[in-house]
Parts: structure tokens; C-alpha cells; sequence
């Protein structure tokens, strides 16, 4: 299932570059706006680069694997799915062979959007980088999963899969503090953003990544993104059993 899934991404490595624009784009723009003004965002991390580029990779993450249940949308559709299912196959390798894909993908893009920071000021610090990808794996696969669920119960047209998606991304996103800190906002701002799991995997990002591996924003961080992989492997396995 993994080499069915990742083969086309291979035969056309163009695609990846192509599916993450957006975060490029607020890398390179965004992130050299920040770094041009003499932001004190990154006062704490050593710059405004430390601090901007692991929340541009949880954006990456999160836009990537989240769009993930489009192609099962598509295949569902088609008739593919029902396929495999008439075989002997595990439901559960079905759901672990599309994530493996999505977490090849999201790997290969943050080496280069990290590649790509370099030269724009920012200084590398390589286990920090790793640990962080790895937290960032560990969140794609739960929103791959999760996204595969929305896909499953969007059949046949497809339509709650593309207005969710398009609904949840920007607000979580930015109830995060990916761009900017949730604290410069009111009060009922931050309060919502303490109830957003994404807002603990940001800051654990952001401490992994400069190389403070003891902080407790590590340990949030990645409860939250534990559980989202949990629950993510679970509703997905689920709903492929009882929903199609």
C-alpha cells in the first residue's frame, strides 16, 4: 500500500515542491519582514529565524496531512477503494500505508523549507531540527488519519471534506501563535488558543528547536501530538471498517 502511494509522488517530485507554496512563500516573504524590521519575537530563541521557521514546518504539517483524505475522496469515488476492500488486506494497513506516504512527504519538504531558511539568516542546530521533525511526524500521521475519517463521511460528493478544511486550517492556525504570539491579543484570544492542541505542539516545535530538549513546552507538545496521532490511527481504522 506504502509503494502504491508513494510511487507517483516519486515519478513527479515536482509535486512536492508544488504542495508546499504557501508555507514557502510566508517564509520567504513573511519571515524576511520579521527579520528586516528587528522583531523581538525571537528575543529568547537567539532571532526572529529560530523562532518563525518550526512554526512555518507546523503549517507545513498541518495544510499537508490534513488534505491527505482528497485522494481517498477520489479513489472512493471511483470505485478503487472497494477494491482493496473485497481483499483479505488489514483496514489498519490500508490507513498506515497512506500515512507512511504523507510522513515521506512531510519529511522531504521541511529538510528543504530548513535548506531554503538557511541562507535567510537563520543558524541550524541539526538535533534540534531532527527532534523537531520527528514531533512533526508523529502530528501527521494523526491528522492524516483524521483527514481520512472526514473523507470517508464526506461521500459521495465530497463537499464537507473541502468546506471543514477550509474552515479549520486558517483559524487553528492562527490561534496557534504560527505567525504571530496568541499573548500580544486580548484575553479571550489567548483563552481559546490554550484550548487549541496545535498551540502546545507550536511552542514545543519552537523549544525543540533551538536545542532545549528539557523544557516542559517538550513534554505538552508532545502529549498533544501523541494524542492526535492516537486518535487520528483509531477513528481512521474505524470508520474504514463500519463506514465503507
Amino acid at each position: 500500500m506504502f509503494g502504491r502511494e508513494i510511487t507517483p509522488e516519486i515519478r513527479s517530485p515536482v509535486s512536492i515542491i508544488a504542495h508546499m507554496g504557501q508555507p514557502l512563500l510566508f517564509l520567504v516573504l513573511f519571515g524576511s519582514m520579521l527579520a528586516g524590521t528587528g522583531s523581538p519575537l525571537g528575543a529568547a530563541t537567539g532571532g526572529v529565524w529560530p523562532w518563525f521557521v518550526p512554526g512555518i514546518l507546523v503549517m507545513m504539517c498541518l495544510m499537508g496531512p490534513l488534505s491527505a483524505g482528497h485522494s481517498m475522496l477520489s479513489e472512493l469515488g471511483g470505485g478503487q477503494m472497494e477494491c482493496f476492500l473485497v481483499t483479505p488486506i488489514s483496514r489498519t494497513v490500508i490507513i498506515l500505508g497512506r500515512t507512511g506516504k504523507e510522513v515521506v512527504i512531510l519529511f522531504a519538504q521541511a529538510t528543504l523549507l530548513i535548506v531554503i531558511a538557511i541562507p535567510l539568516g537563520m543558524r541550524l542546530h541539526l538535533p534540534g531540527a531532527l527532534a523537531t521533525m520527528v514531533l512533526l511526524i508523529v502530528m501527521a500521521i494523526g491528522l492524516s488519519g483524521l483527514s481520512y475519517v472526514l473523507a470517508i463521511a464526506s461521500r459521495p460528493s465530497g463537499n464537507l471534506f473541502w468546506i471543514v478544511t477550509q474552515m479549520l486550517v486558517f483559524p487553528i492556525m492562527l490561534l496557534s501563535g504560527i505567525l504571530l504570539p496568541v499573548d500580544a491579543g486580548p484575553g479571550w484570544l489567548s483563552a481559546i488558543a490554550a484550548i487549541n492542541p496545535l498551540t502546545y505542539i507550536v511552542d514545543a516545535a519552537r523549544a525543540l528547536f533551538t536545542g532545549e530538549f528539557l523544557s516542559i513546552s517538550v513534554l505538552y507538545g508532545t502529549t498533544a501530538a501523541v494524542a492526535i496521532a492516537v486518535a487520528g490511527l483509531a477513528l481512521s481504522t474505524r470508520a474504514m471498517k463500519r463506514g465503507i
